[in-house]
């Protein structure tokens, strides 16, 4: 039987590390500590319902897979740091029992962006960010059609975390039917993770896309973006466009012009001026 010794090592001997207890920071600058370190996070696209019938859509980062026999999603919607106040999908989860992950591709991404401005009680995400509800077999809430996977889930248990702003809330799901998008299987009918093209979360504006690298989103306006439903139409029904672009542009405060060119040449160089994010020189140009 062999031994093994092992030798501390001084700290000096390493580059200089932050030492730091969670209690020494506000919850604002320890929640960006762990986004920043925890990373990439998939990213949960929860569609519920409350009990009148409204139907919410919201992202969740804190969220992954735990179990497939039984199935079981959990993901966490946190209590707000700044008020402490909770999130229109916890509050419908606890009244109806029943939601929707839908999964997250770089297709969809500022669209999803777009969908965590916090609009109003009543107001639906799925018009706001240009999306398109589809029925769910065994559950209320609808499905995201773009989505690559929607999961249909009923709701075994919350459990909350704490009761201060930044305290999370597991919502324990399990899955009861699967939606997958047949052009994201492979030959042998698995999901591909090119095809599938997942985004996660890092830390900031930051992103990860499965098979190219990081990339940045800018957050959402604080204020509320118009939402794609506020575009024009020439915009909203571009045939060069795509939902990521659509996303972008509607995220200002409002309709910056009001005539907008409809001519396919003046929509990809626009969409040209979106990919290197500057959002303000699209707008002028479709305003020509």
């Amino acid at each position: 039987m062999q031994t093994y010794f092992y030798k501390a090592v001084p700290l000096s001997t390493f580059a200089a590390m932050l030492s730091i207890s969670p209690k020494d920071l506000k919850t604002a600058q320890l929640h960006g500590y762990l986004l920043g370190a925890v990373s990439p996070r998939p990213i949960c696209f929860a569609s519920t319902v409350d009990s009148d019938g409204n139907v919410n859509l919201s992202p969740f980062s804190f969220f992954n897979v735990f179990s497939a026999n039984p199935p079981i999603l959990v993901f966490s919607p946190a209590r707000r740091v700044r008020d402490n106040t909770t999130k229109h999908t916890l509050e419908n989860v606890l009244e109806t029992k029943e939601v929707v992950i839908n999964i997250v591709n770089y297709d969809m991404v500022q669209q999803m962006s777009l969908s965590s401005t916090e609009y109003a009680a009543g107001v639906n995400e799925f018009v706001k960010a240009g999306f398109t509800e589809a029925a769910s077999e065994k559950v209320v809430p609808p499905r995201v059609l773009e989505a690559p996977v929607q999961l249909e889930c009923k709701v075994n248990e919350v459990v909350a975390l704490g009761t201060e702003g930044g305290a999370g809330n597991l919502v324990i799901c399990e899955v009861v039917h699967l939606h997958i998008d047949e052009k994201i299987l492979d030959a042998n009918g698995k999901i591909d993770p090119a095809k599938i093209d997942a985004v996660a979360r890092m830390g900031g504006n930051w992103y990860s896309r499965s098979n190219v690298g990081m990339f940045e989103v800018e957050k959402p306006l604080t204020t509320l973006g118009i939402g794609v439903d506020a575009l024009p139409a020439a915009i909203r029904n571009s045939k060069v466009l795509t939902g990521n672009d659509l996303g972008m542009l509607a995220n200002v405060e409002q309709l910056p012009f009001d005539n907008i060119s409809e001519e396919k040449e003046i929509h990809k160089k626009a969409q040209v001026l979106l990919n290197n994010g500057d959002v303000m020189s699209a707008w002028q140009l479709l305003s020509k």
